[in-house]
């Protein structure tokens, strides 16, 4: 799905885009002396995270509101293309649901398979530094689709039971423990997962990894595991919730912007949550900043073993990835421009209106802030 400012994101966002565009005018912005704003222009690629899709086409409708001599597409492919675009130099910006590990930045080539005398994330200049910013924070929803059945409640087990395939009926009486009254079928669960490698499965993943190690033996990573041979492959966000929408017995997760109809809650503690933007913002407080990196590389290691209710630890970081030092200096002063109305706090209250996503903290903030002046 490309994204782009079309007339239709435009109409979405017209009232937001008037607040916003003095702020992202400034931010674009006076000269660090003072002065009236640079007029900007040019065009900027993106490519990655289909999470943040809903939330990219408010930012781009936005800030070319604000800059009418700018214009960005955003082809939302998955976070795997994102990071693989981004590494062989066709994007200048990528979103991915997962920061690009430090042993993808050490050895560049081997990880992205790049063609020889590629050079790594190409428009960057040589020797920088790549800027990784965590400017989505959303909570991932567990969409299902039972006849009959609006409401249900699953444990961390039982979920992970459910997808390696262990639990193959709506009425297994693991299920039918947590949902006392429930008029479960004997209907064959179909569970659903992405095809294409996605944060969103490495975020689930590592859920399932850390909360119900016992019967989710599997590695985090984007990449479905290959030995689970049951349920059902969707390229990206919205082909899992299109297949929700359809398909009775099927269960699946994704980003909550695009749930459709019914979402079970998750056993925190000894409560059943329900997913919420404060309760993934929550979590993603709770979390330090992954040690070993750059000033500029913002990766967000998640600790999703909370046992307090007020919590929804199945969260996903959508992270905006671009460089420290552009190859094109036009290039990098677009971006830095981009990623700062993005990270404001108008940016972050357009995103959650448009996609319900959890805006970043004040502290957070500040560390992004001074990331996004490094850009250059």
């Amino acid at each position: 799905m490309k994204l782009t400012t079309t007339g239709t994101a435009l109409a979405l966002v017209t009232a937001s885009a008037l607040a916003l565009s003095a702020c992202a005018a400034n931010e674009a912005g006076a000269p660090a002396g003072g002065g009236t704003a640079t007029a900007l222009s040019g065009s900027l690629a993106g490519s990655g995270a289909s999470s943040q899709g809903k939330a990219q086409e408010a930012w781009i409708a936005t800030f070319t509101a604000a800059h009418p001599g700018v214009t960005i597409a955003y082809d939302g492919g998955g976070s795997g293309a994102g990071r693989t675009a981004f590494a062989q130099g066709g994007v200048e910006y990528a979103g991915s649901d997962r920061a690009i590990k430090t042993s993808e930045l050490d050895d560049p080539t081997g990880a992205f398979k790049l063609a020889a005398g590629t050079q790594p994330f190409g428009k960057c200049a040589a020797g920088s530094a790549v800027v990784q910013l965590p400017l989505y924070i959303s909570p991932i929803a567990v969409g299902f689709n039972i006849p009959g059945v609006e409401k249900l409640n699953l444990d961390a087990s039982t979920l992970a039971k459910v997808f390696s395939g262990a639990i193959t009926s709506w009425n297994d009486p693991a299920i039918a423990a947590l949902n006392p009254g429930a008029a479960l079928p004997a209907l064959a669960i179909t569970p659903v997962h992405r095809s294409t490698n996605s944060g969103t499965t490495e975020n689930f993943t590592d859920y399932l990894a850390q909360v119900a190690p016992a019967d989710w033996t599997f590695k985090p990573s984007g990449d479905w595991p290959s030995e689970l041979t049951g349920g059902e492959g969707a390229a990206e966000t919205g082909d899992v919730a299109s297949i929700l929408s359809t398909g009775a017995g099927t269960i699946g997760y994704l980003d909550a912007s695009r749930a459709p109809g019914s979402t079970a809650s998750l056993k925190v503690g000894d409560q059943f949550v329900a997913y919420s933007p404060e309760g993934a913002a929550a979590v993603v407080a709770g979390s330090p900043l992954e040690s070993g990196r750059s000033g500029v590389d913002l990766a967000v290691r998640l600790d999703r073993t909370t046992t307090d209710p007020t919590h929804y630890p199945l969260v996903l970081i959508s992270y905006l990835i671009g460089c420290e030092t552009y190859a094109d200096p036009a290039k990098g002063a677009l971006v830095k421009s981009y990623f700062s109305s993005m990270a404001s706090p108008e940016g972050q209250e357009l995103a959650a209106k448009q996609a319900g996503s959890a805006p970043i903290s004040e502290d957070l903030r500040a560390k992004v802030t001074a990331a996004i002046n490094a850009i250059s």
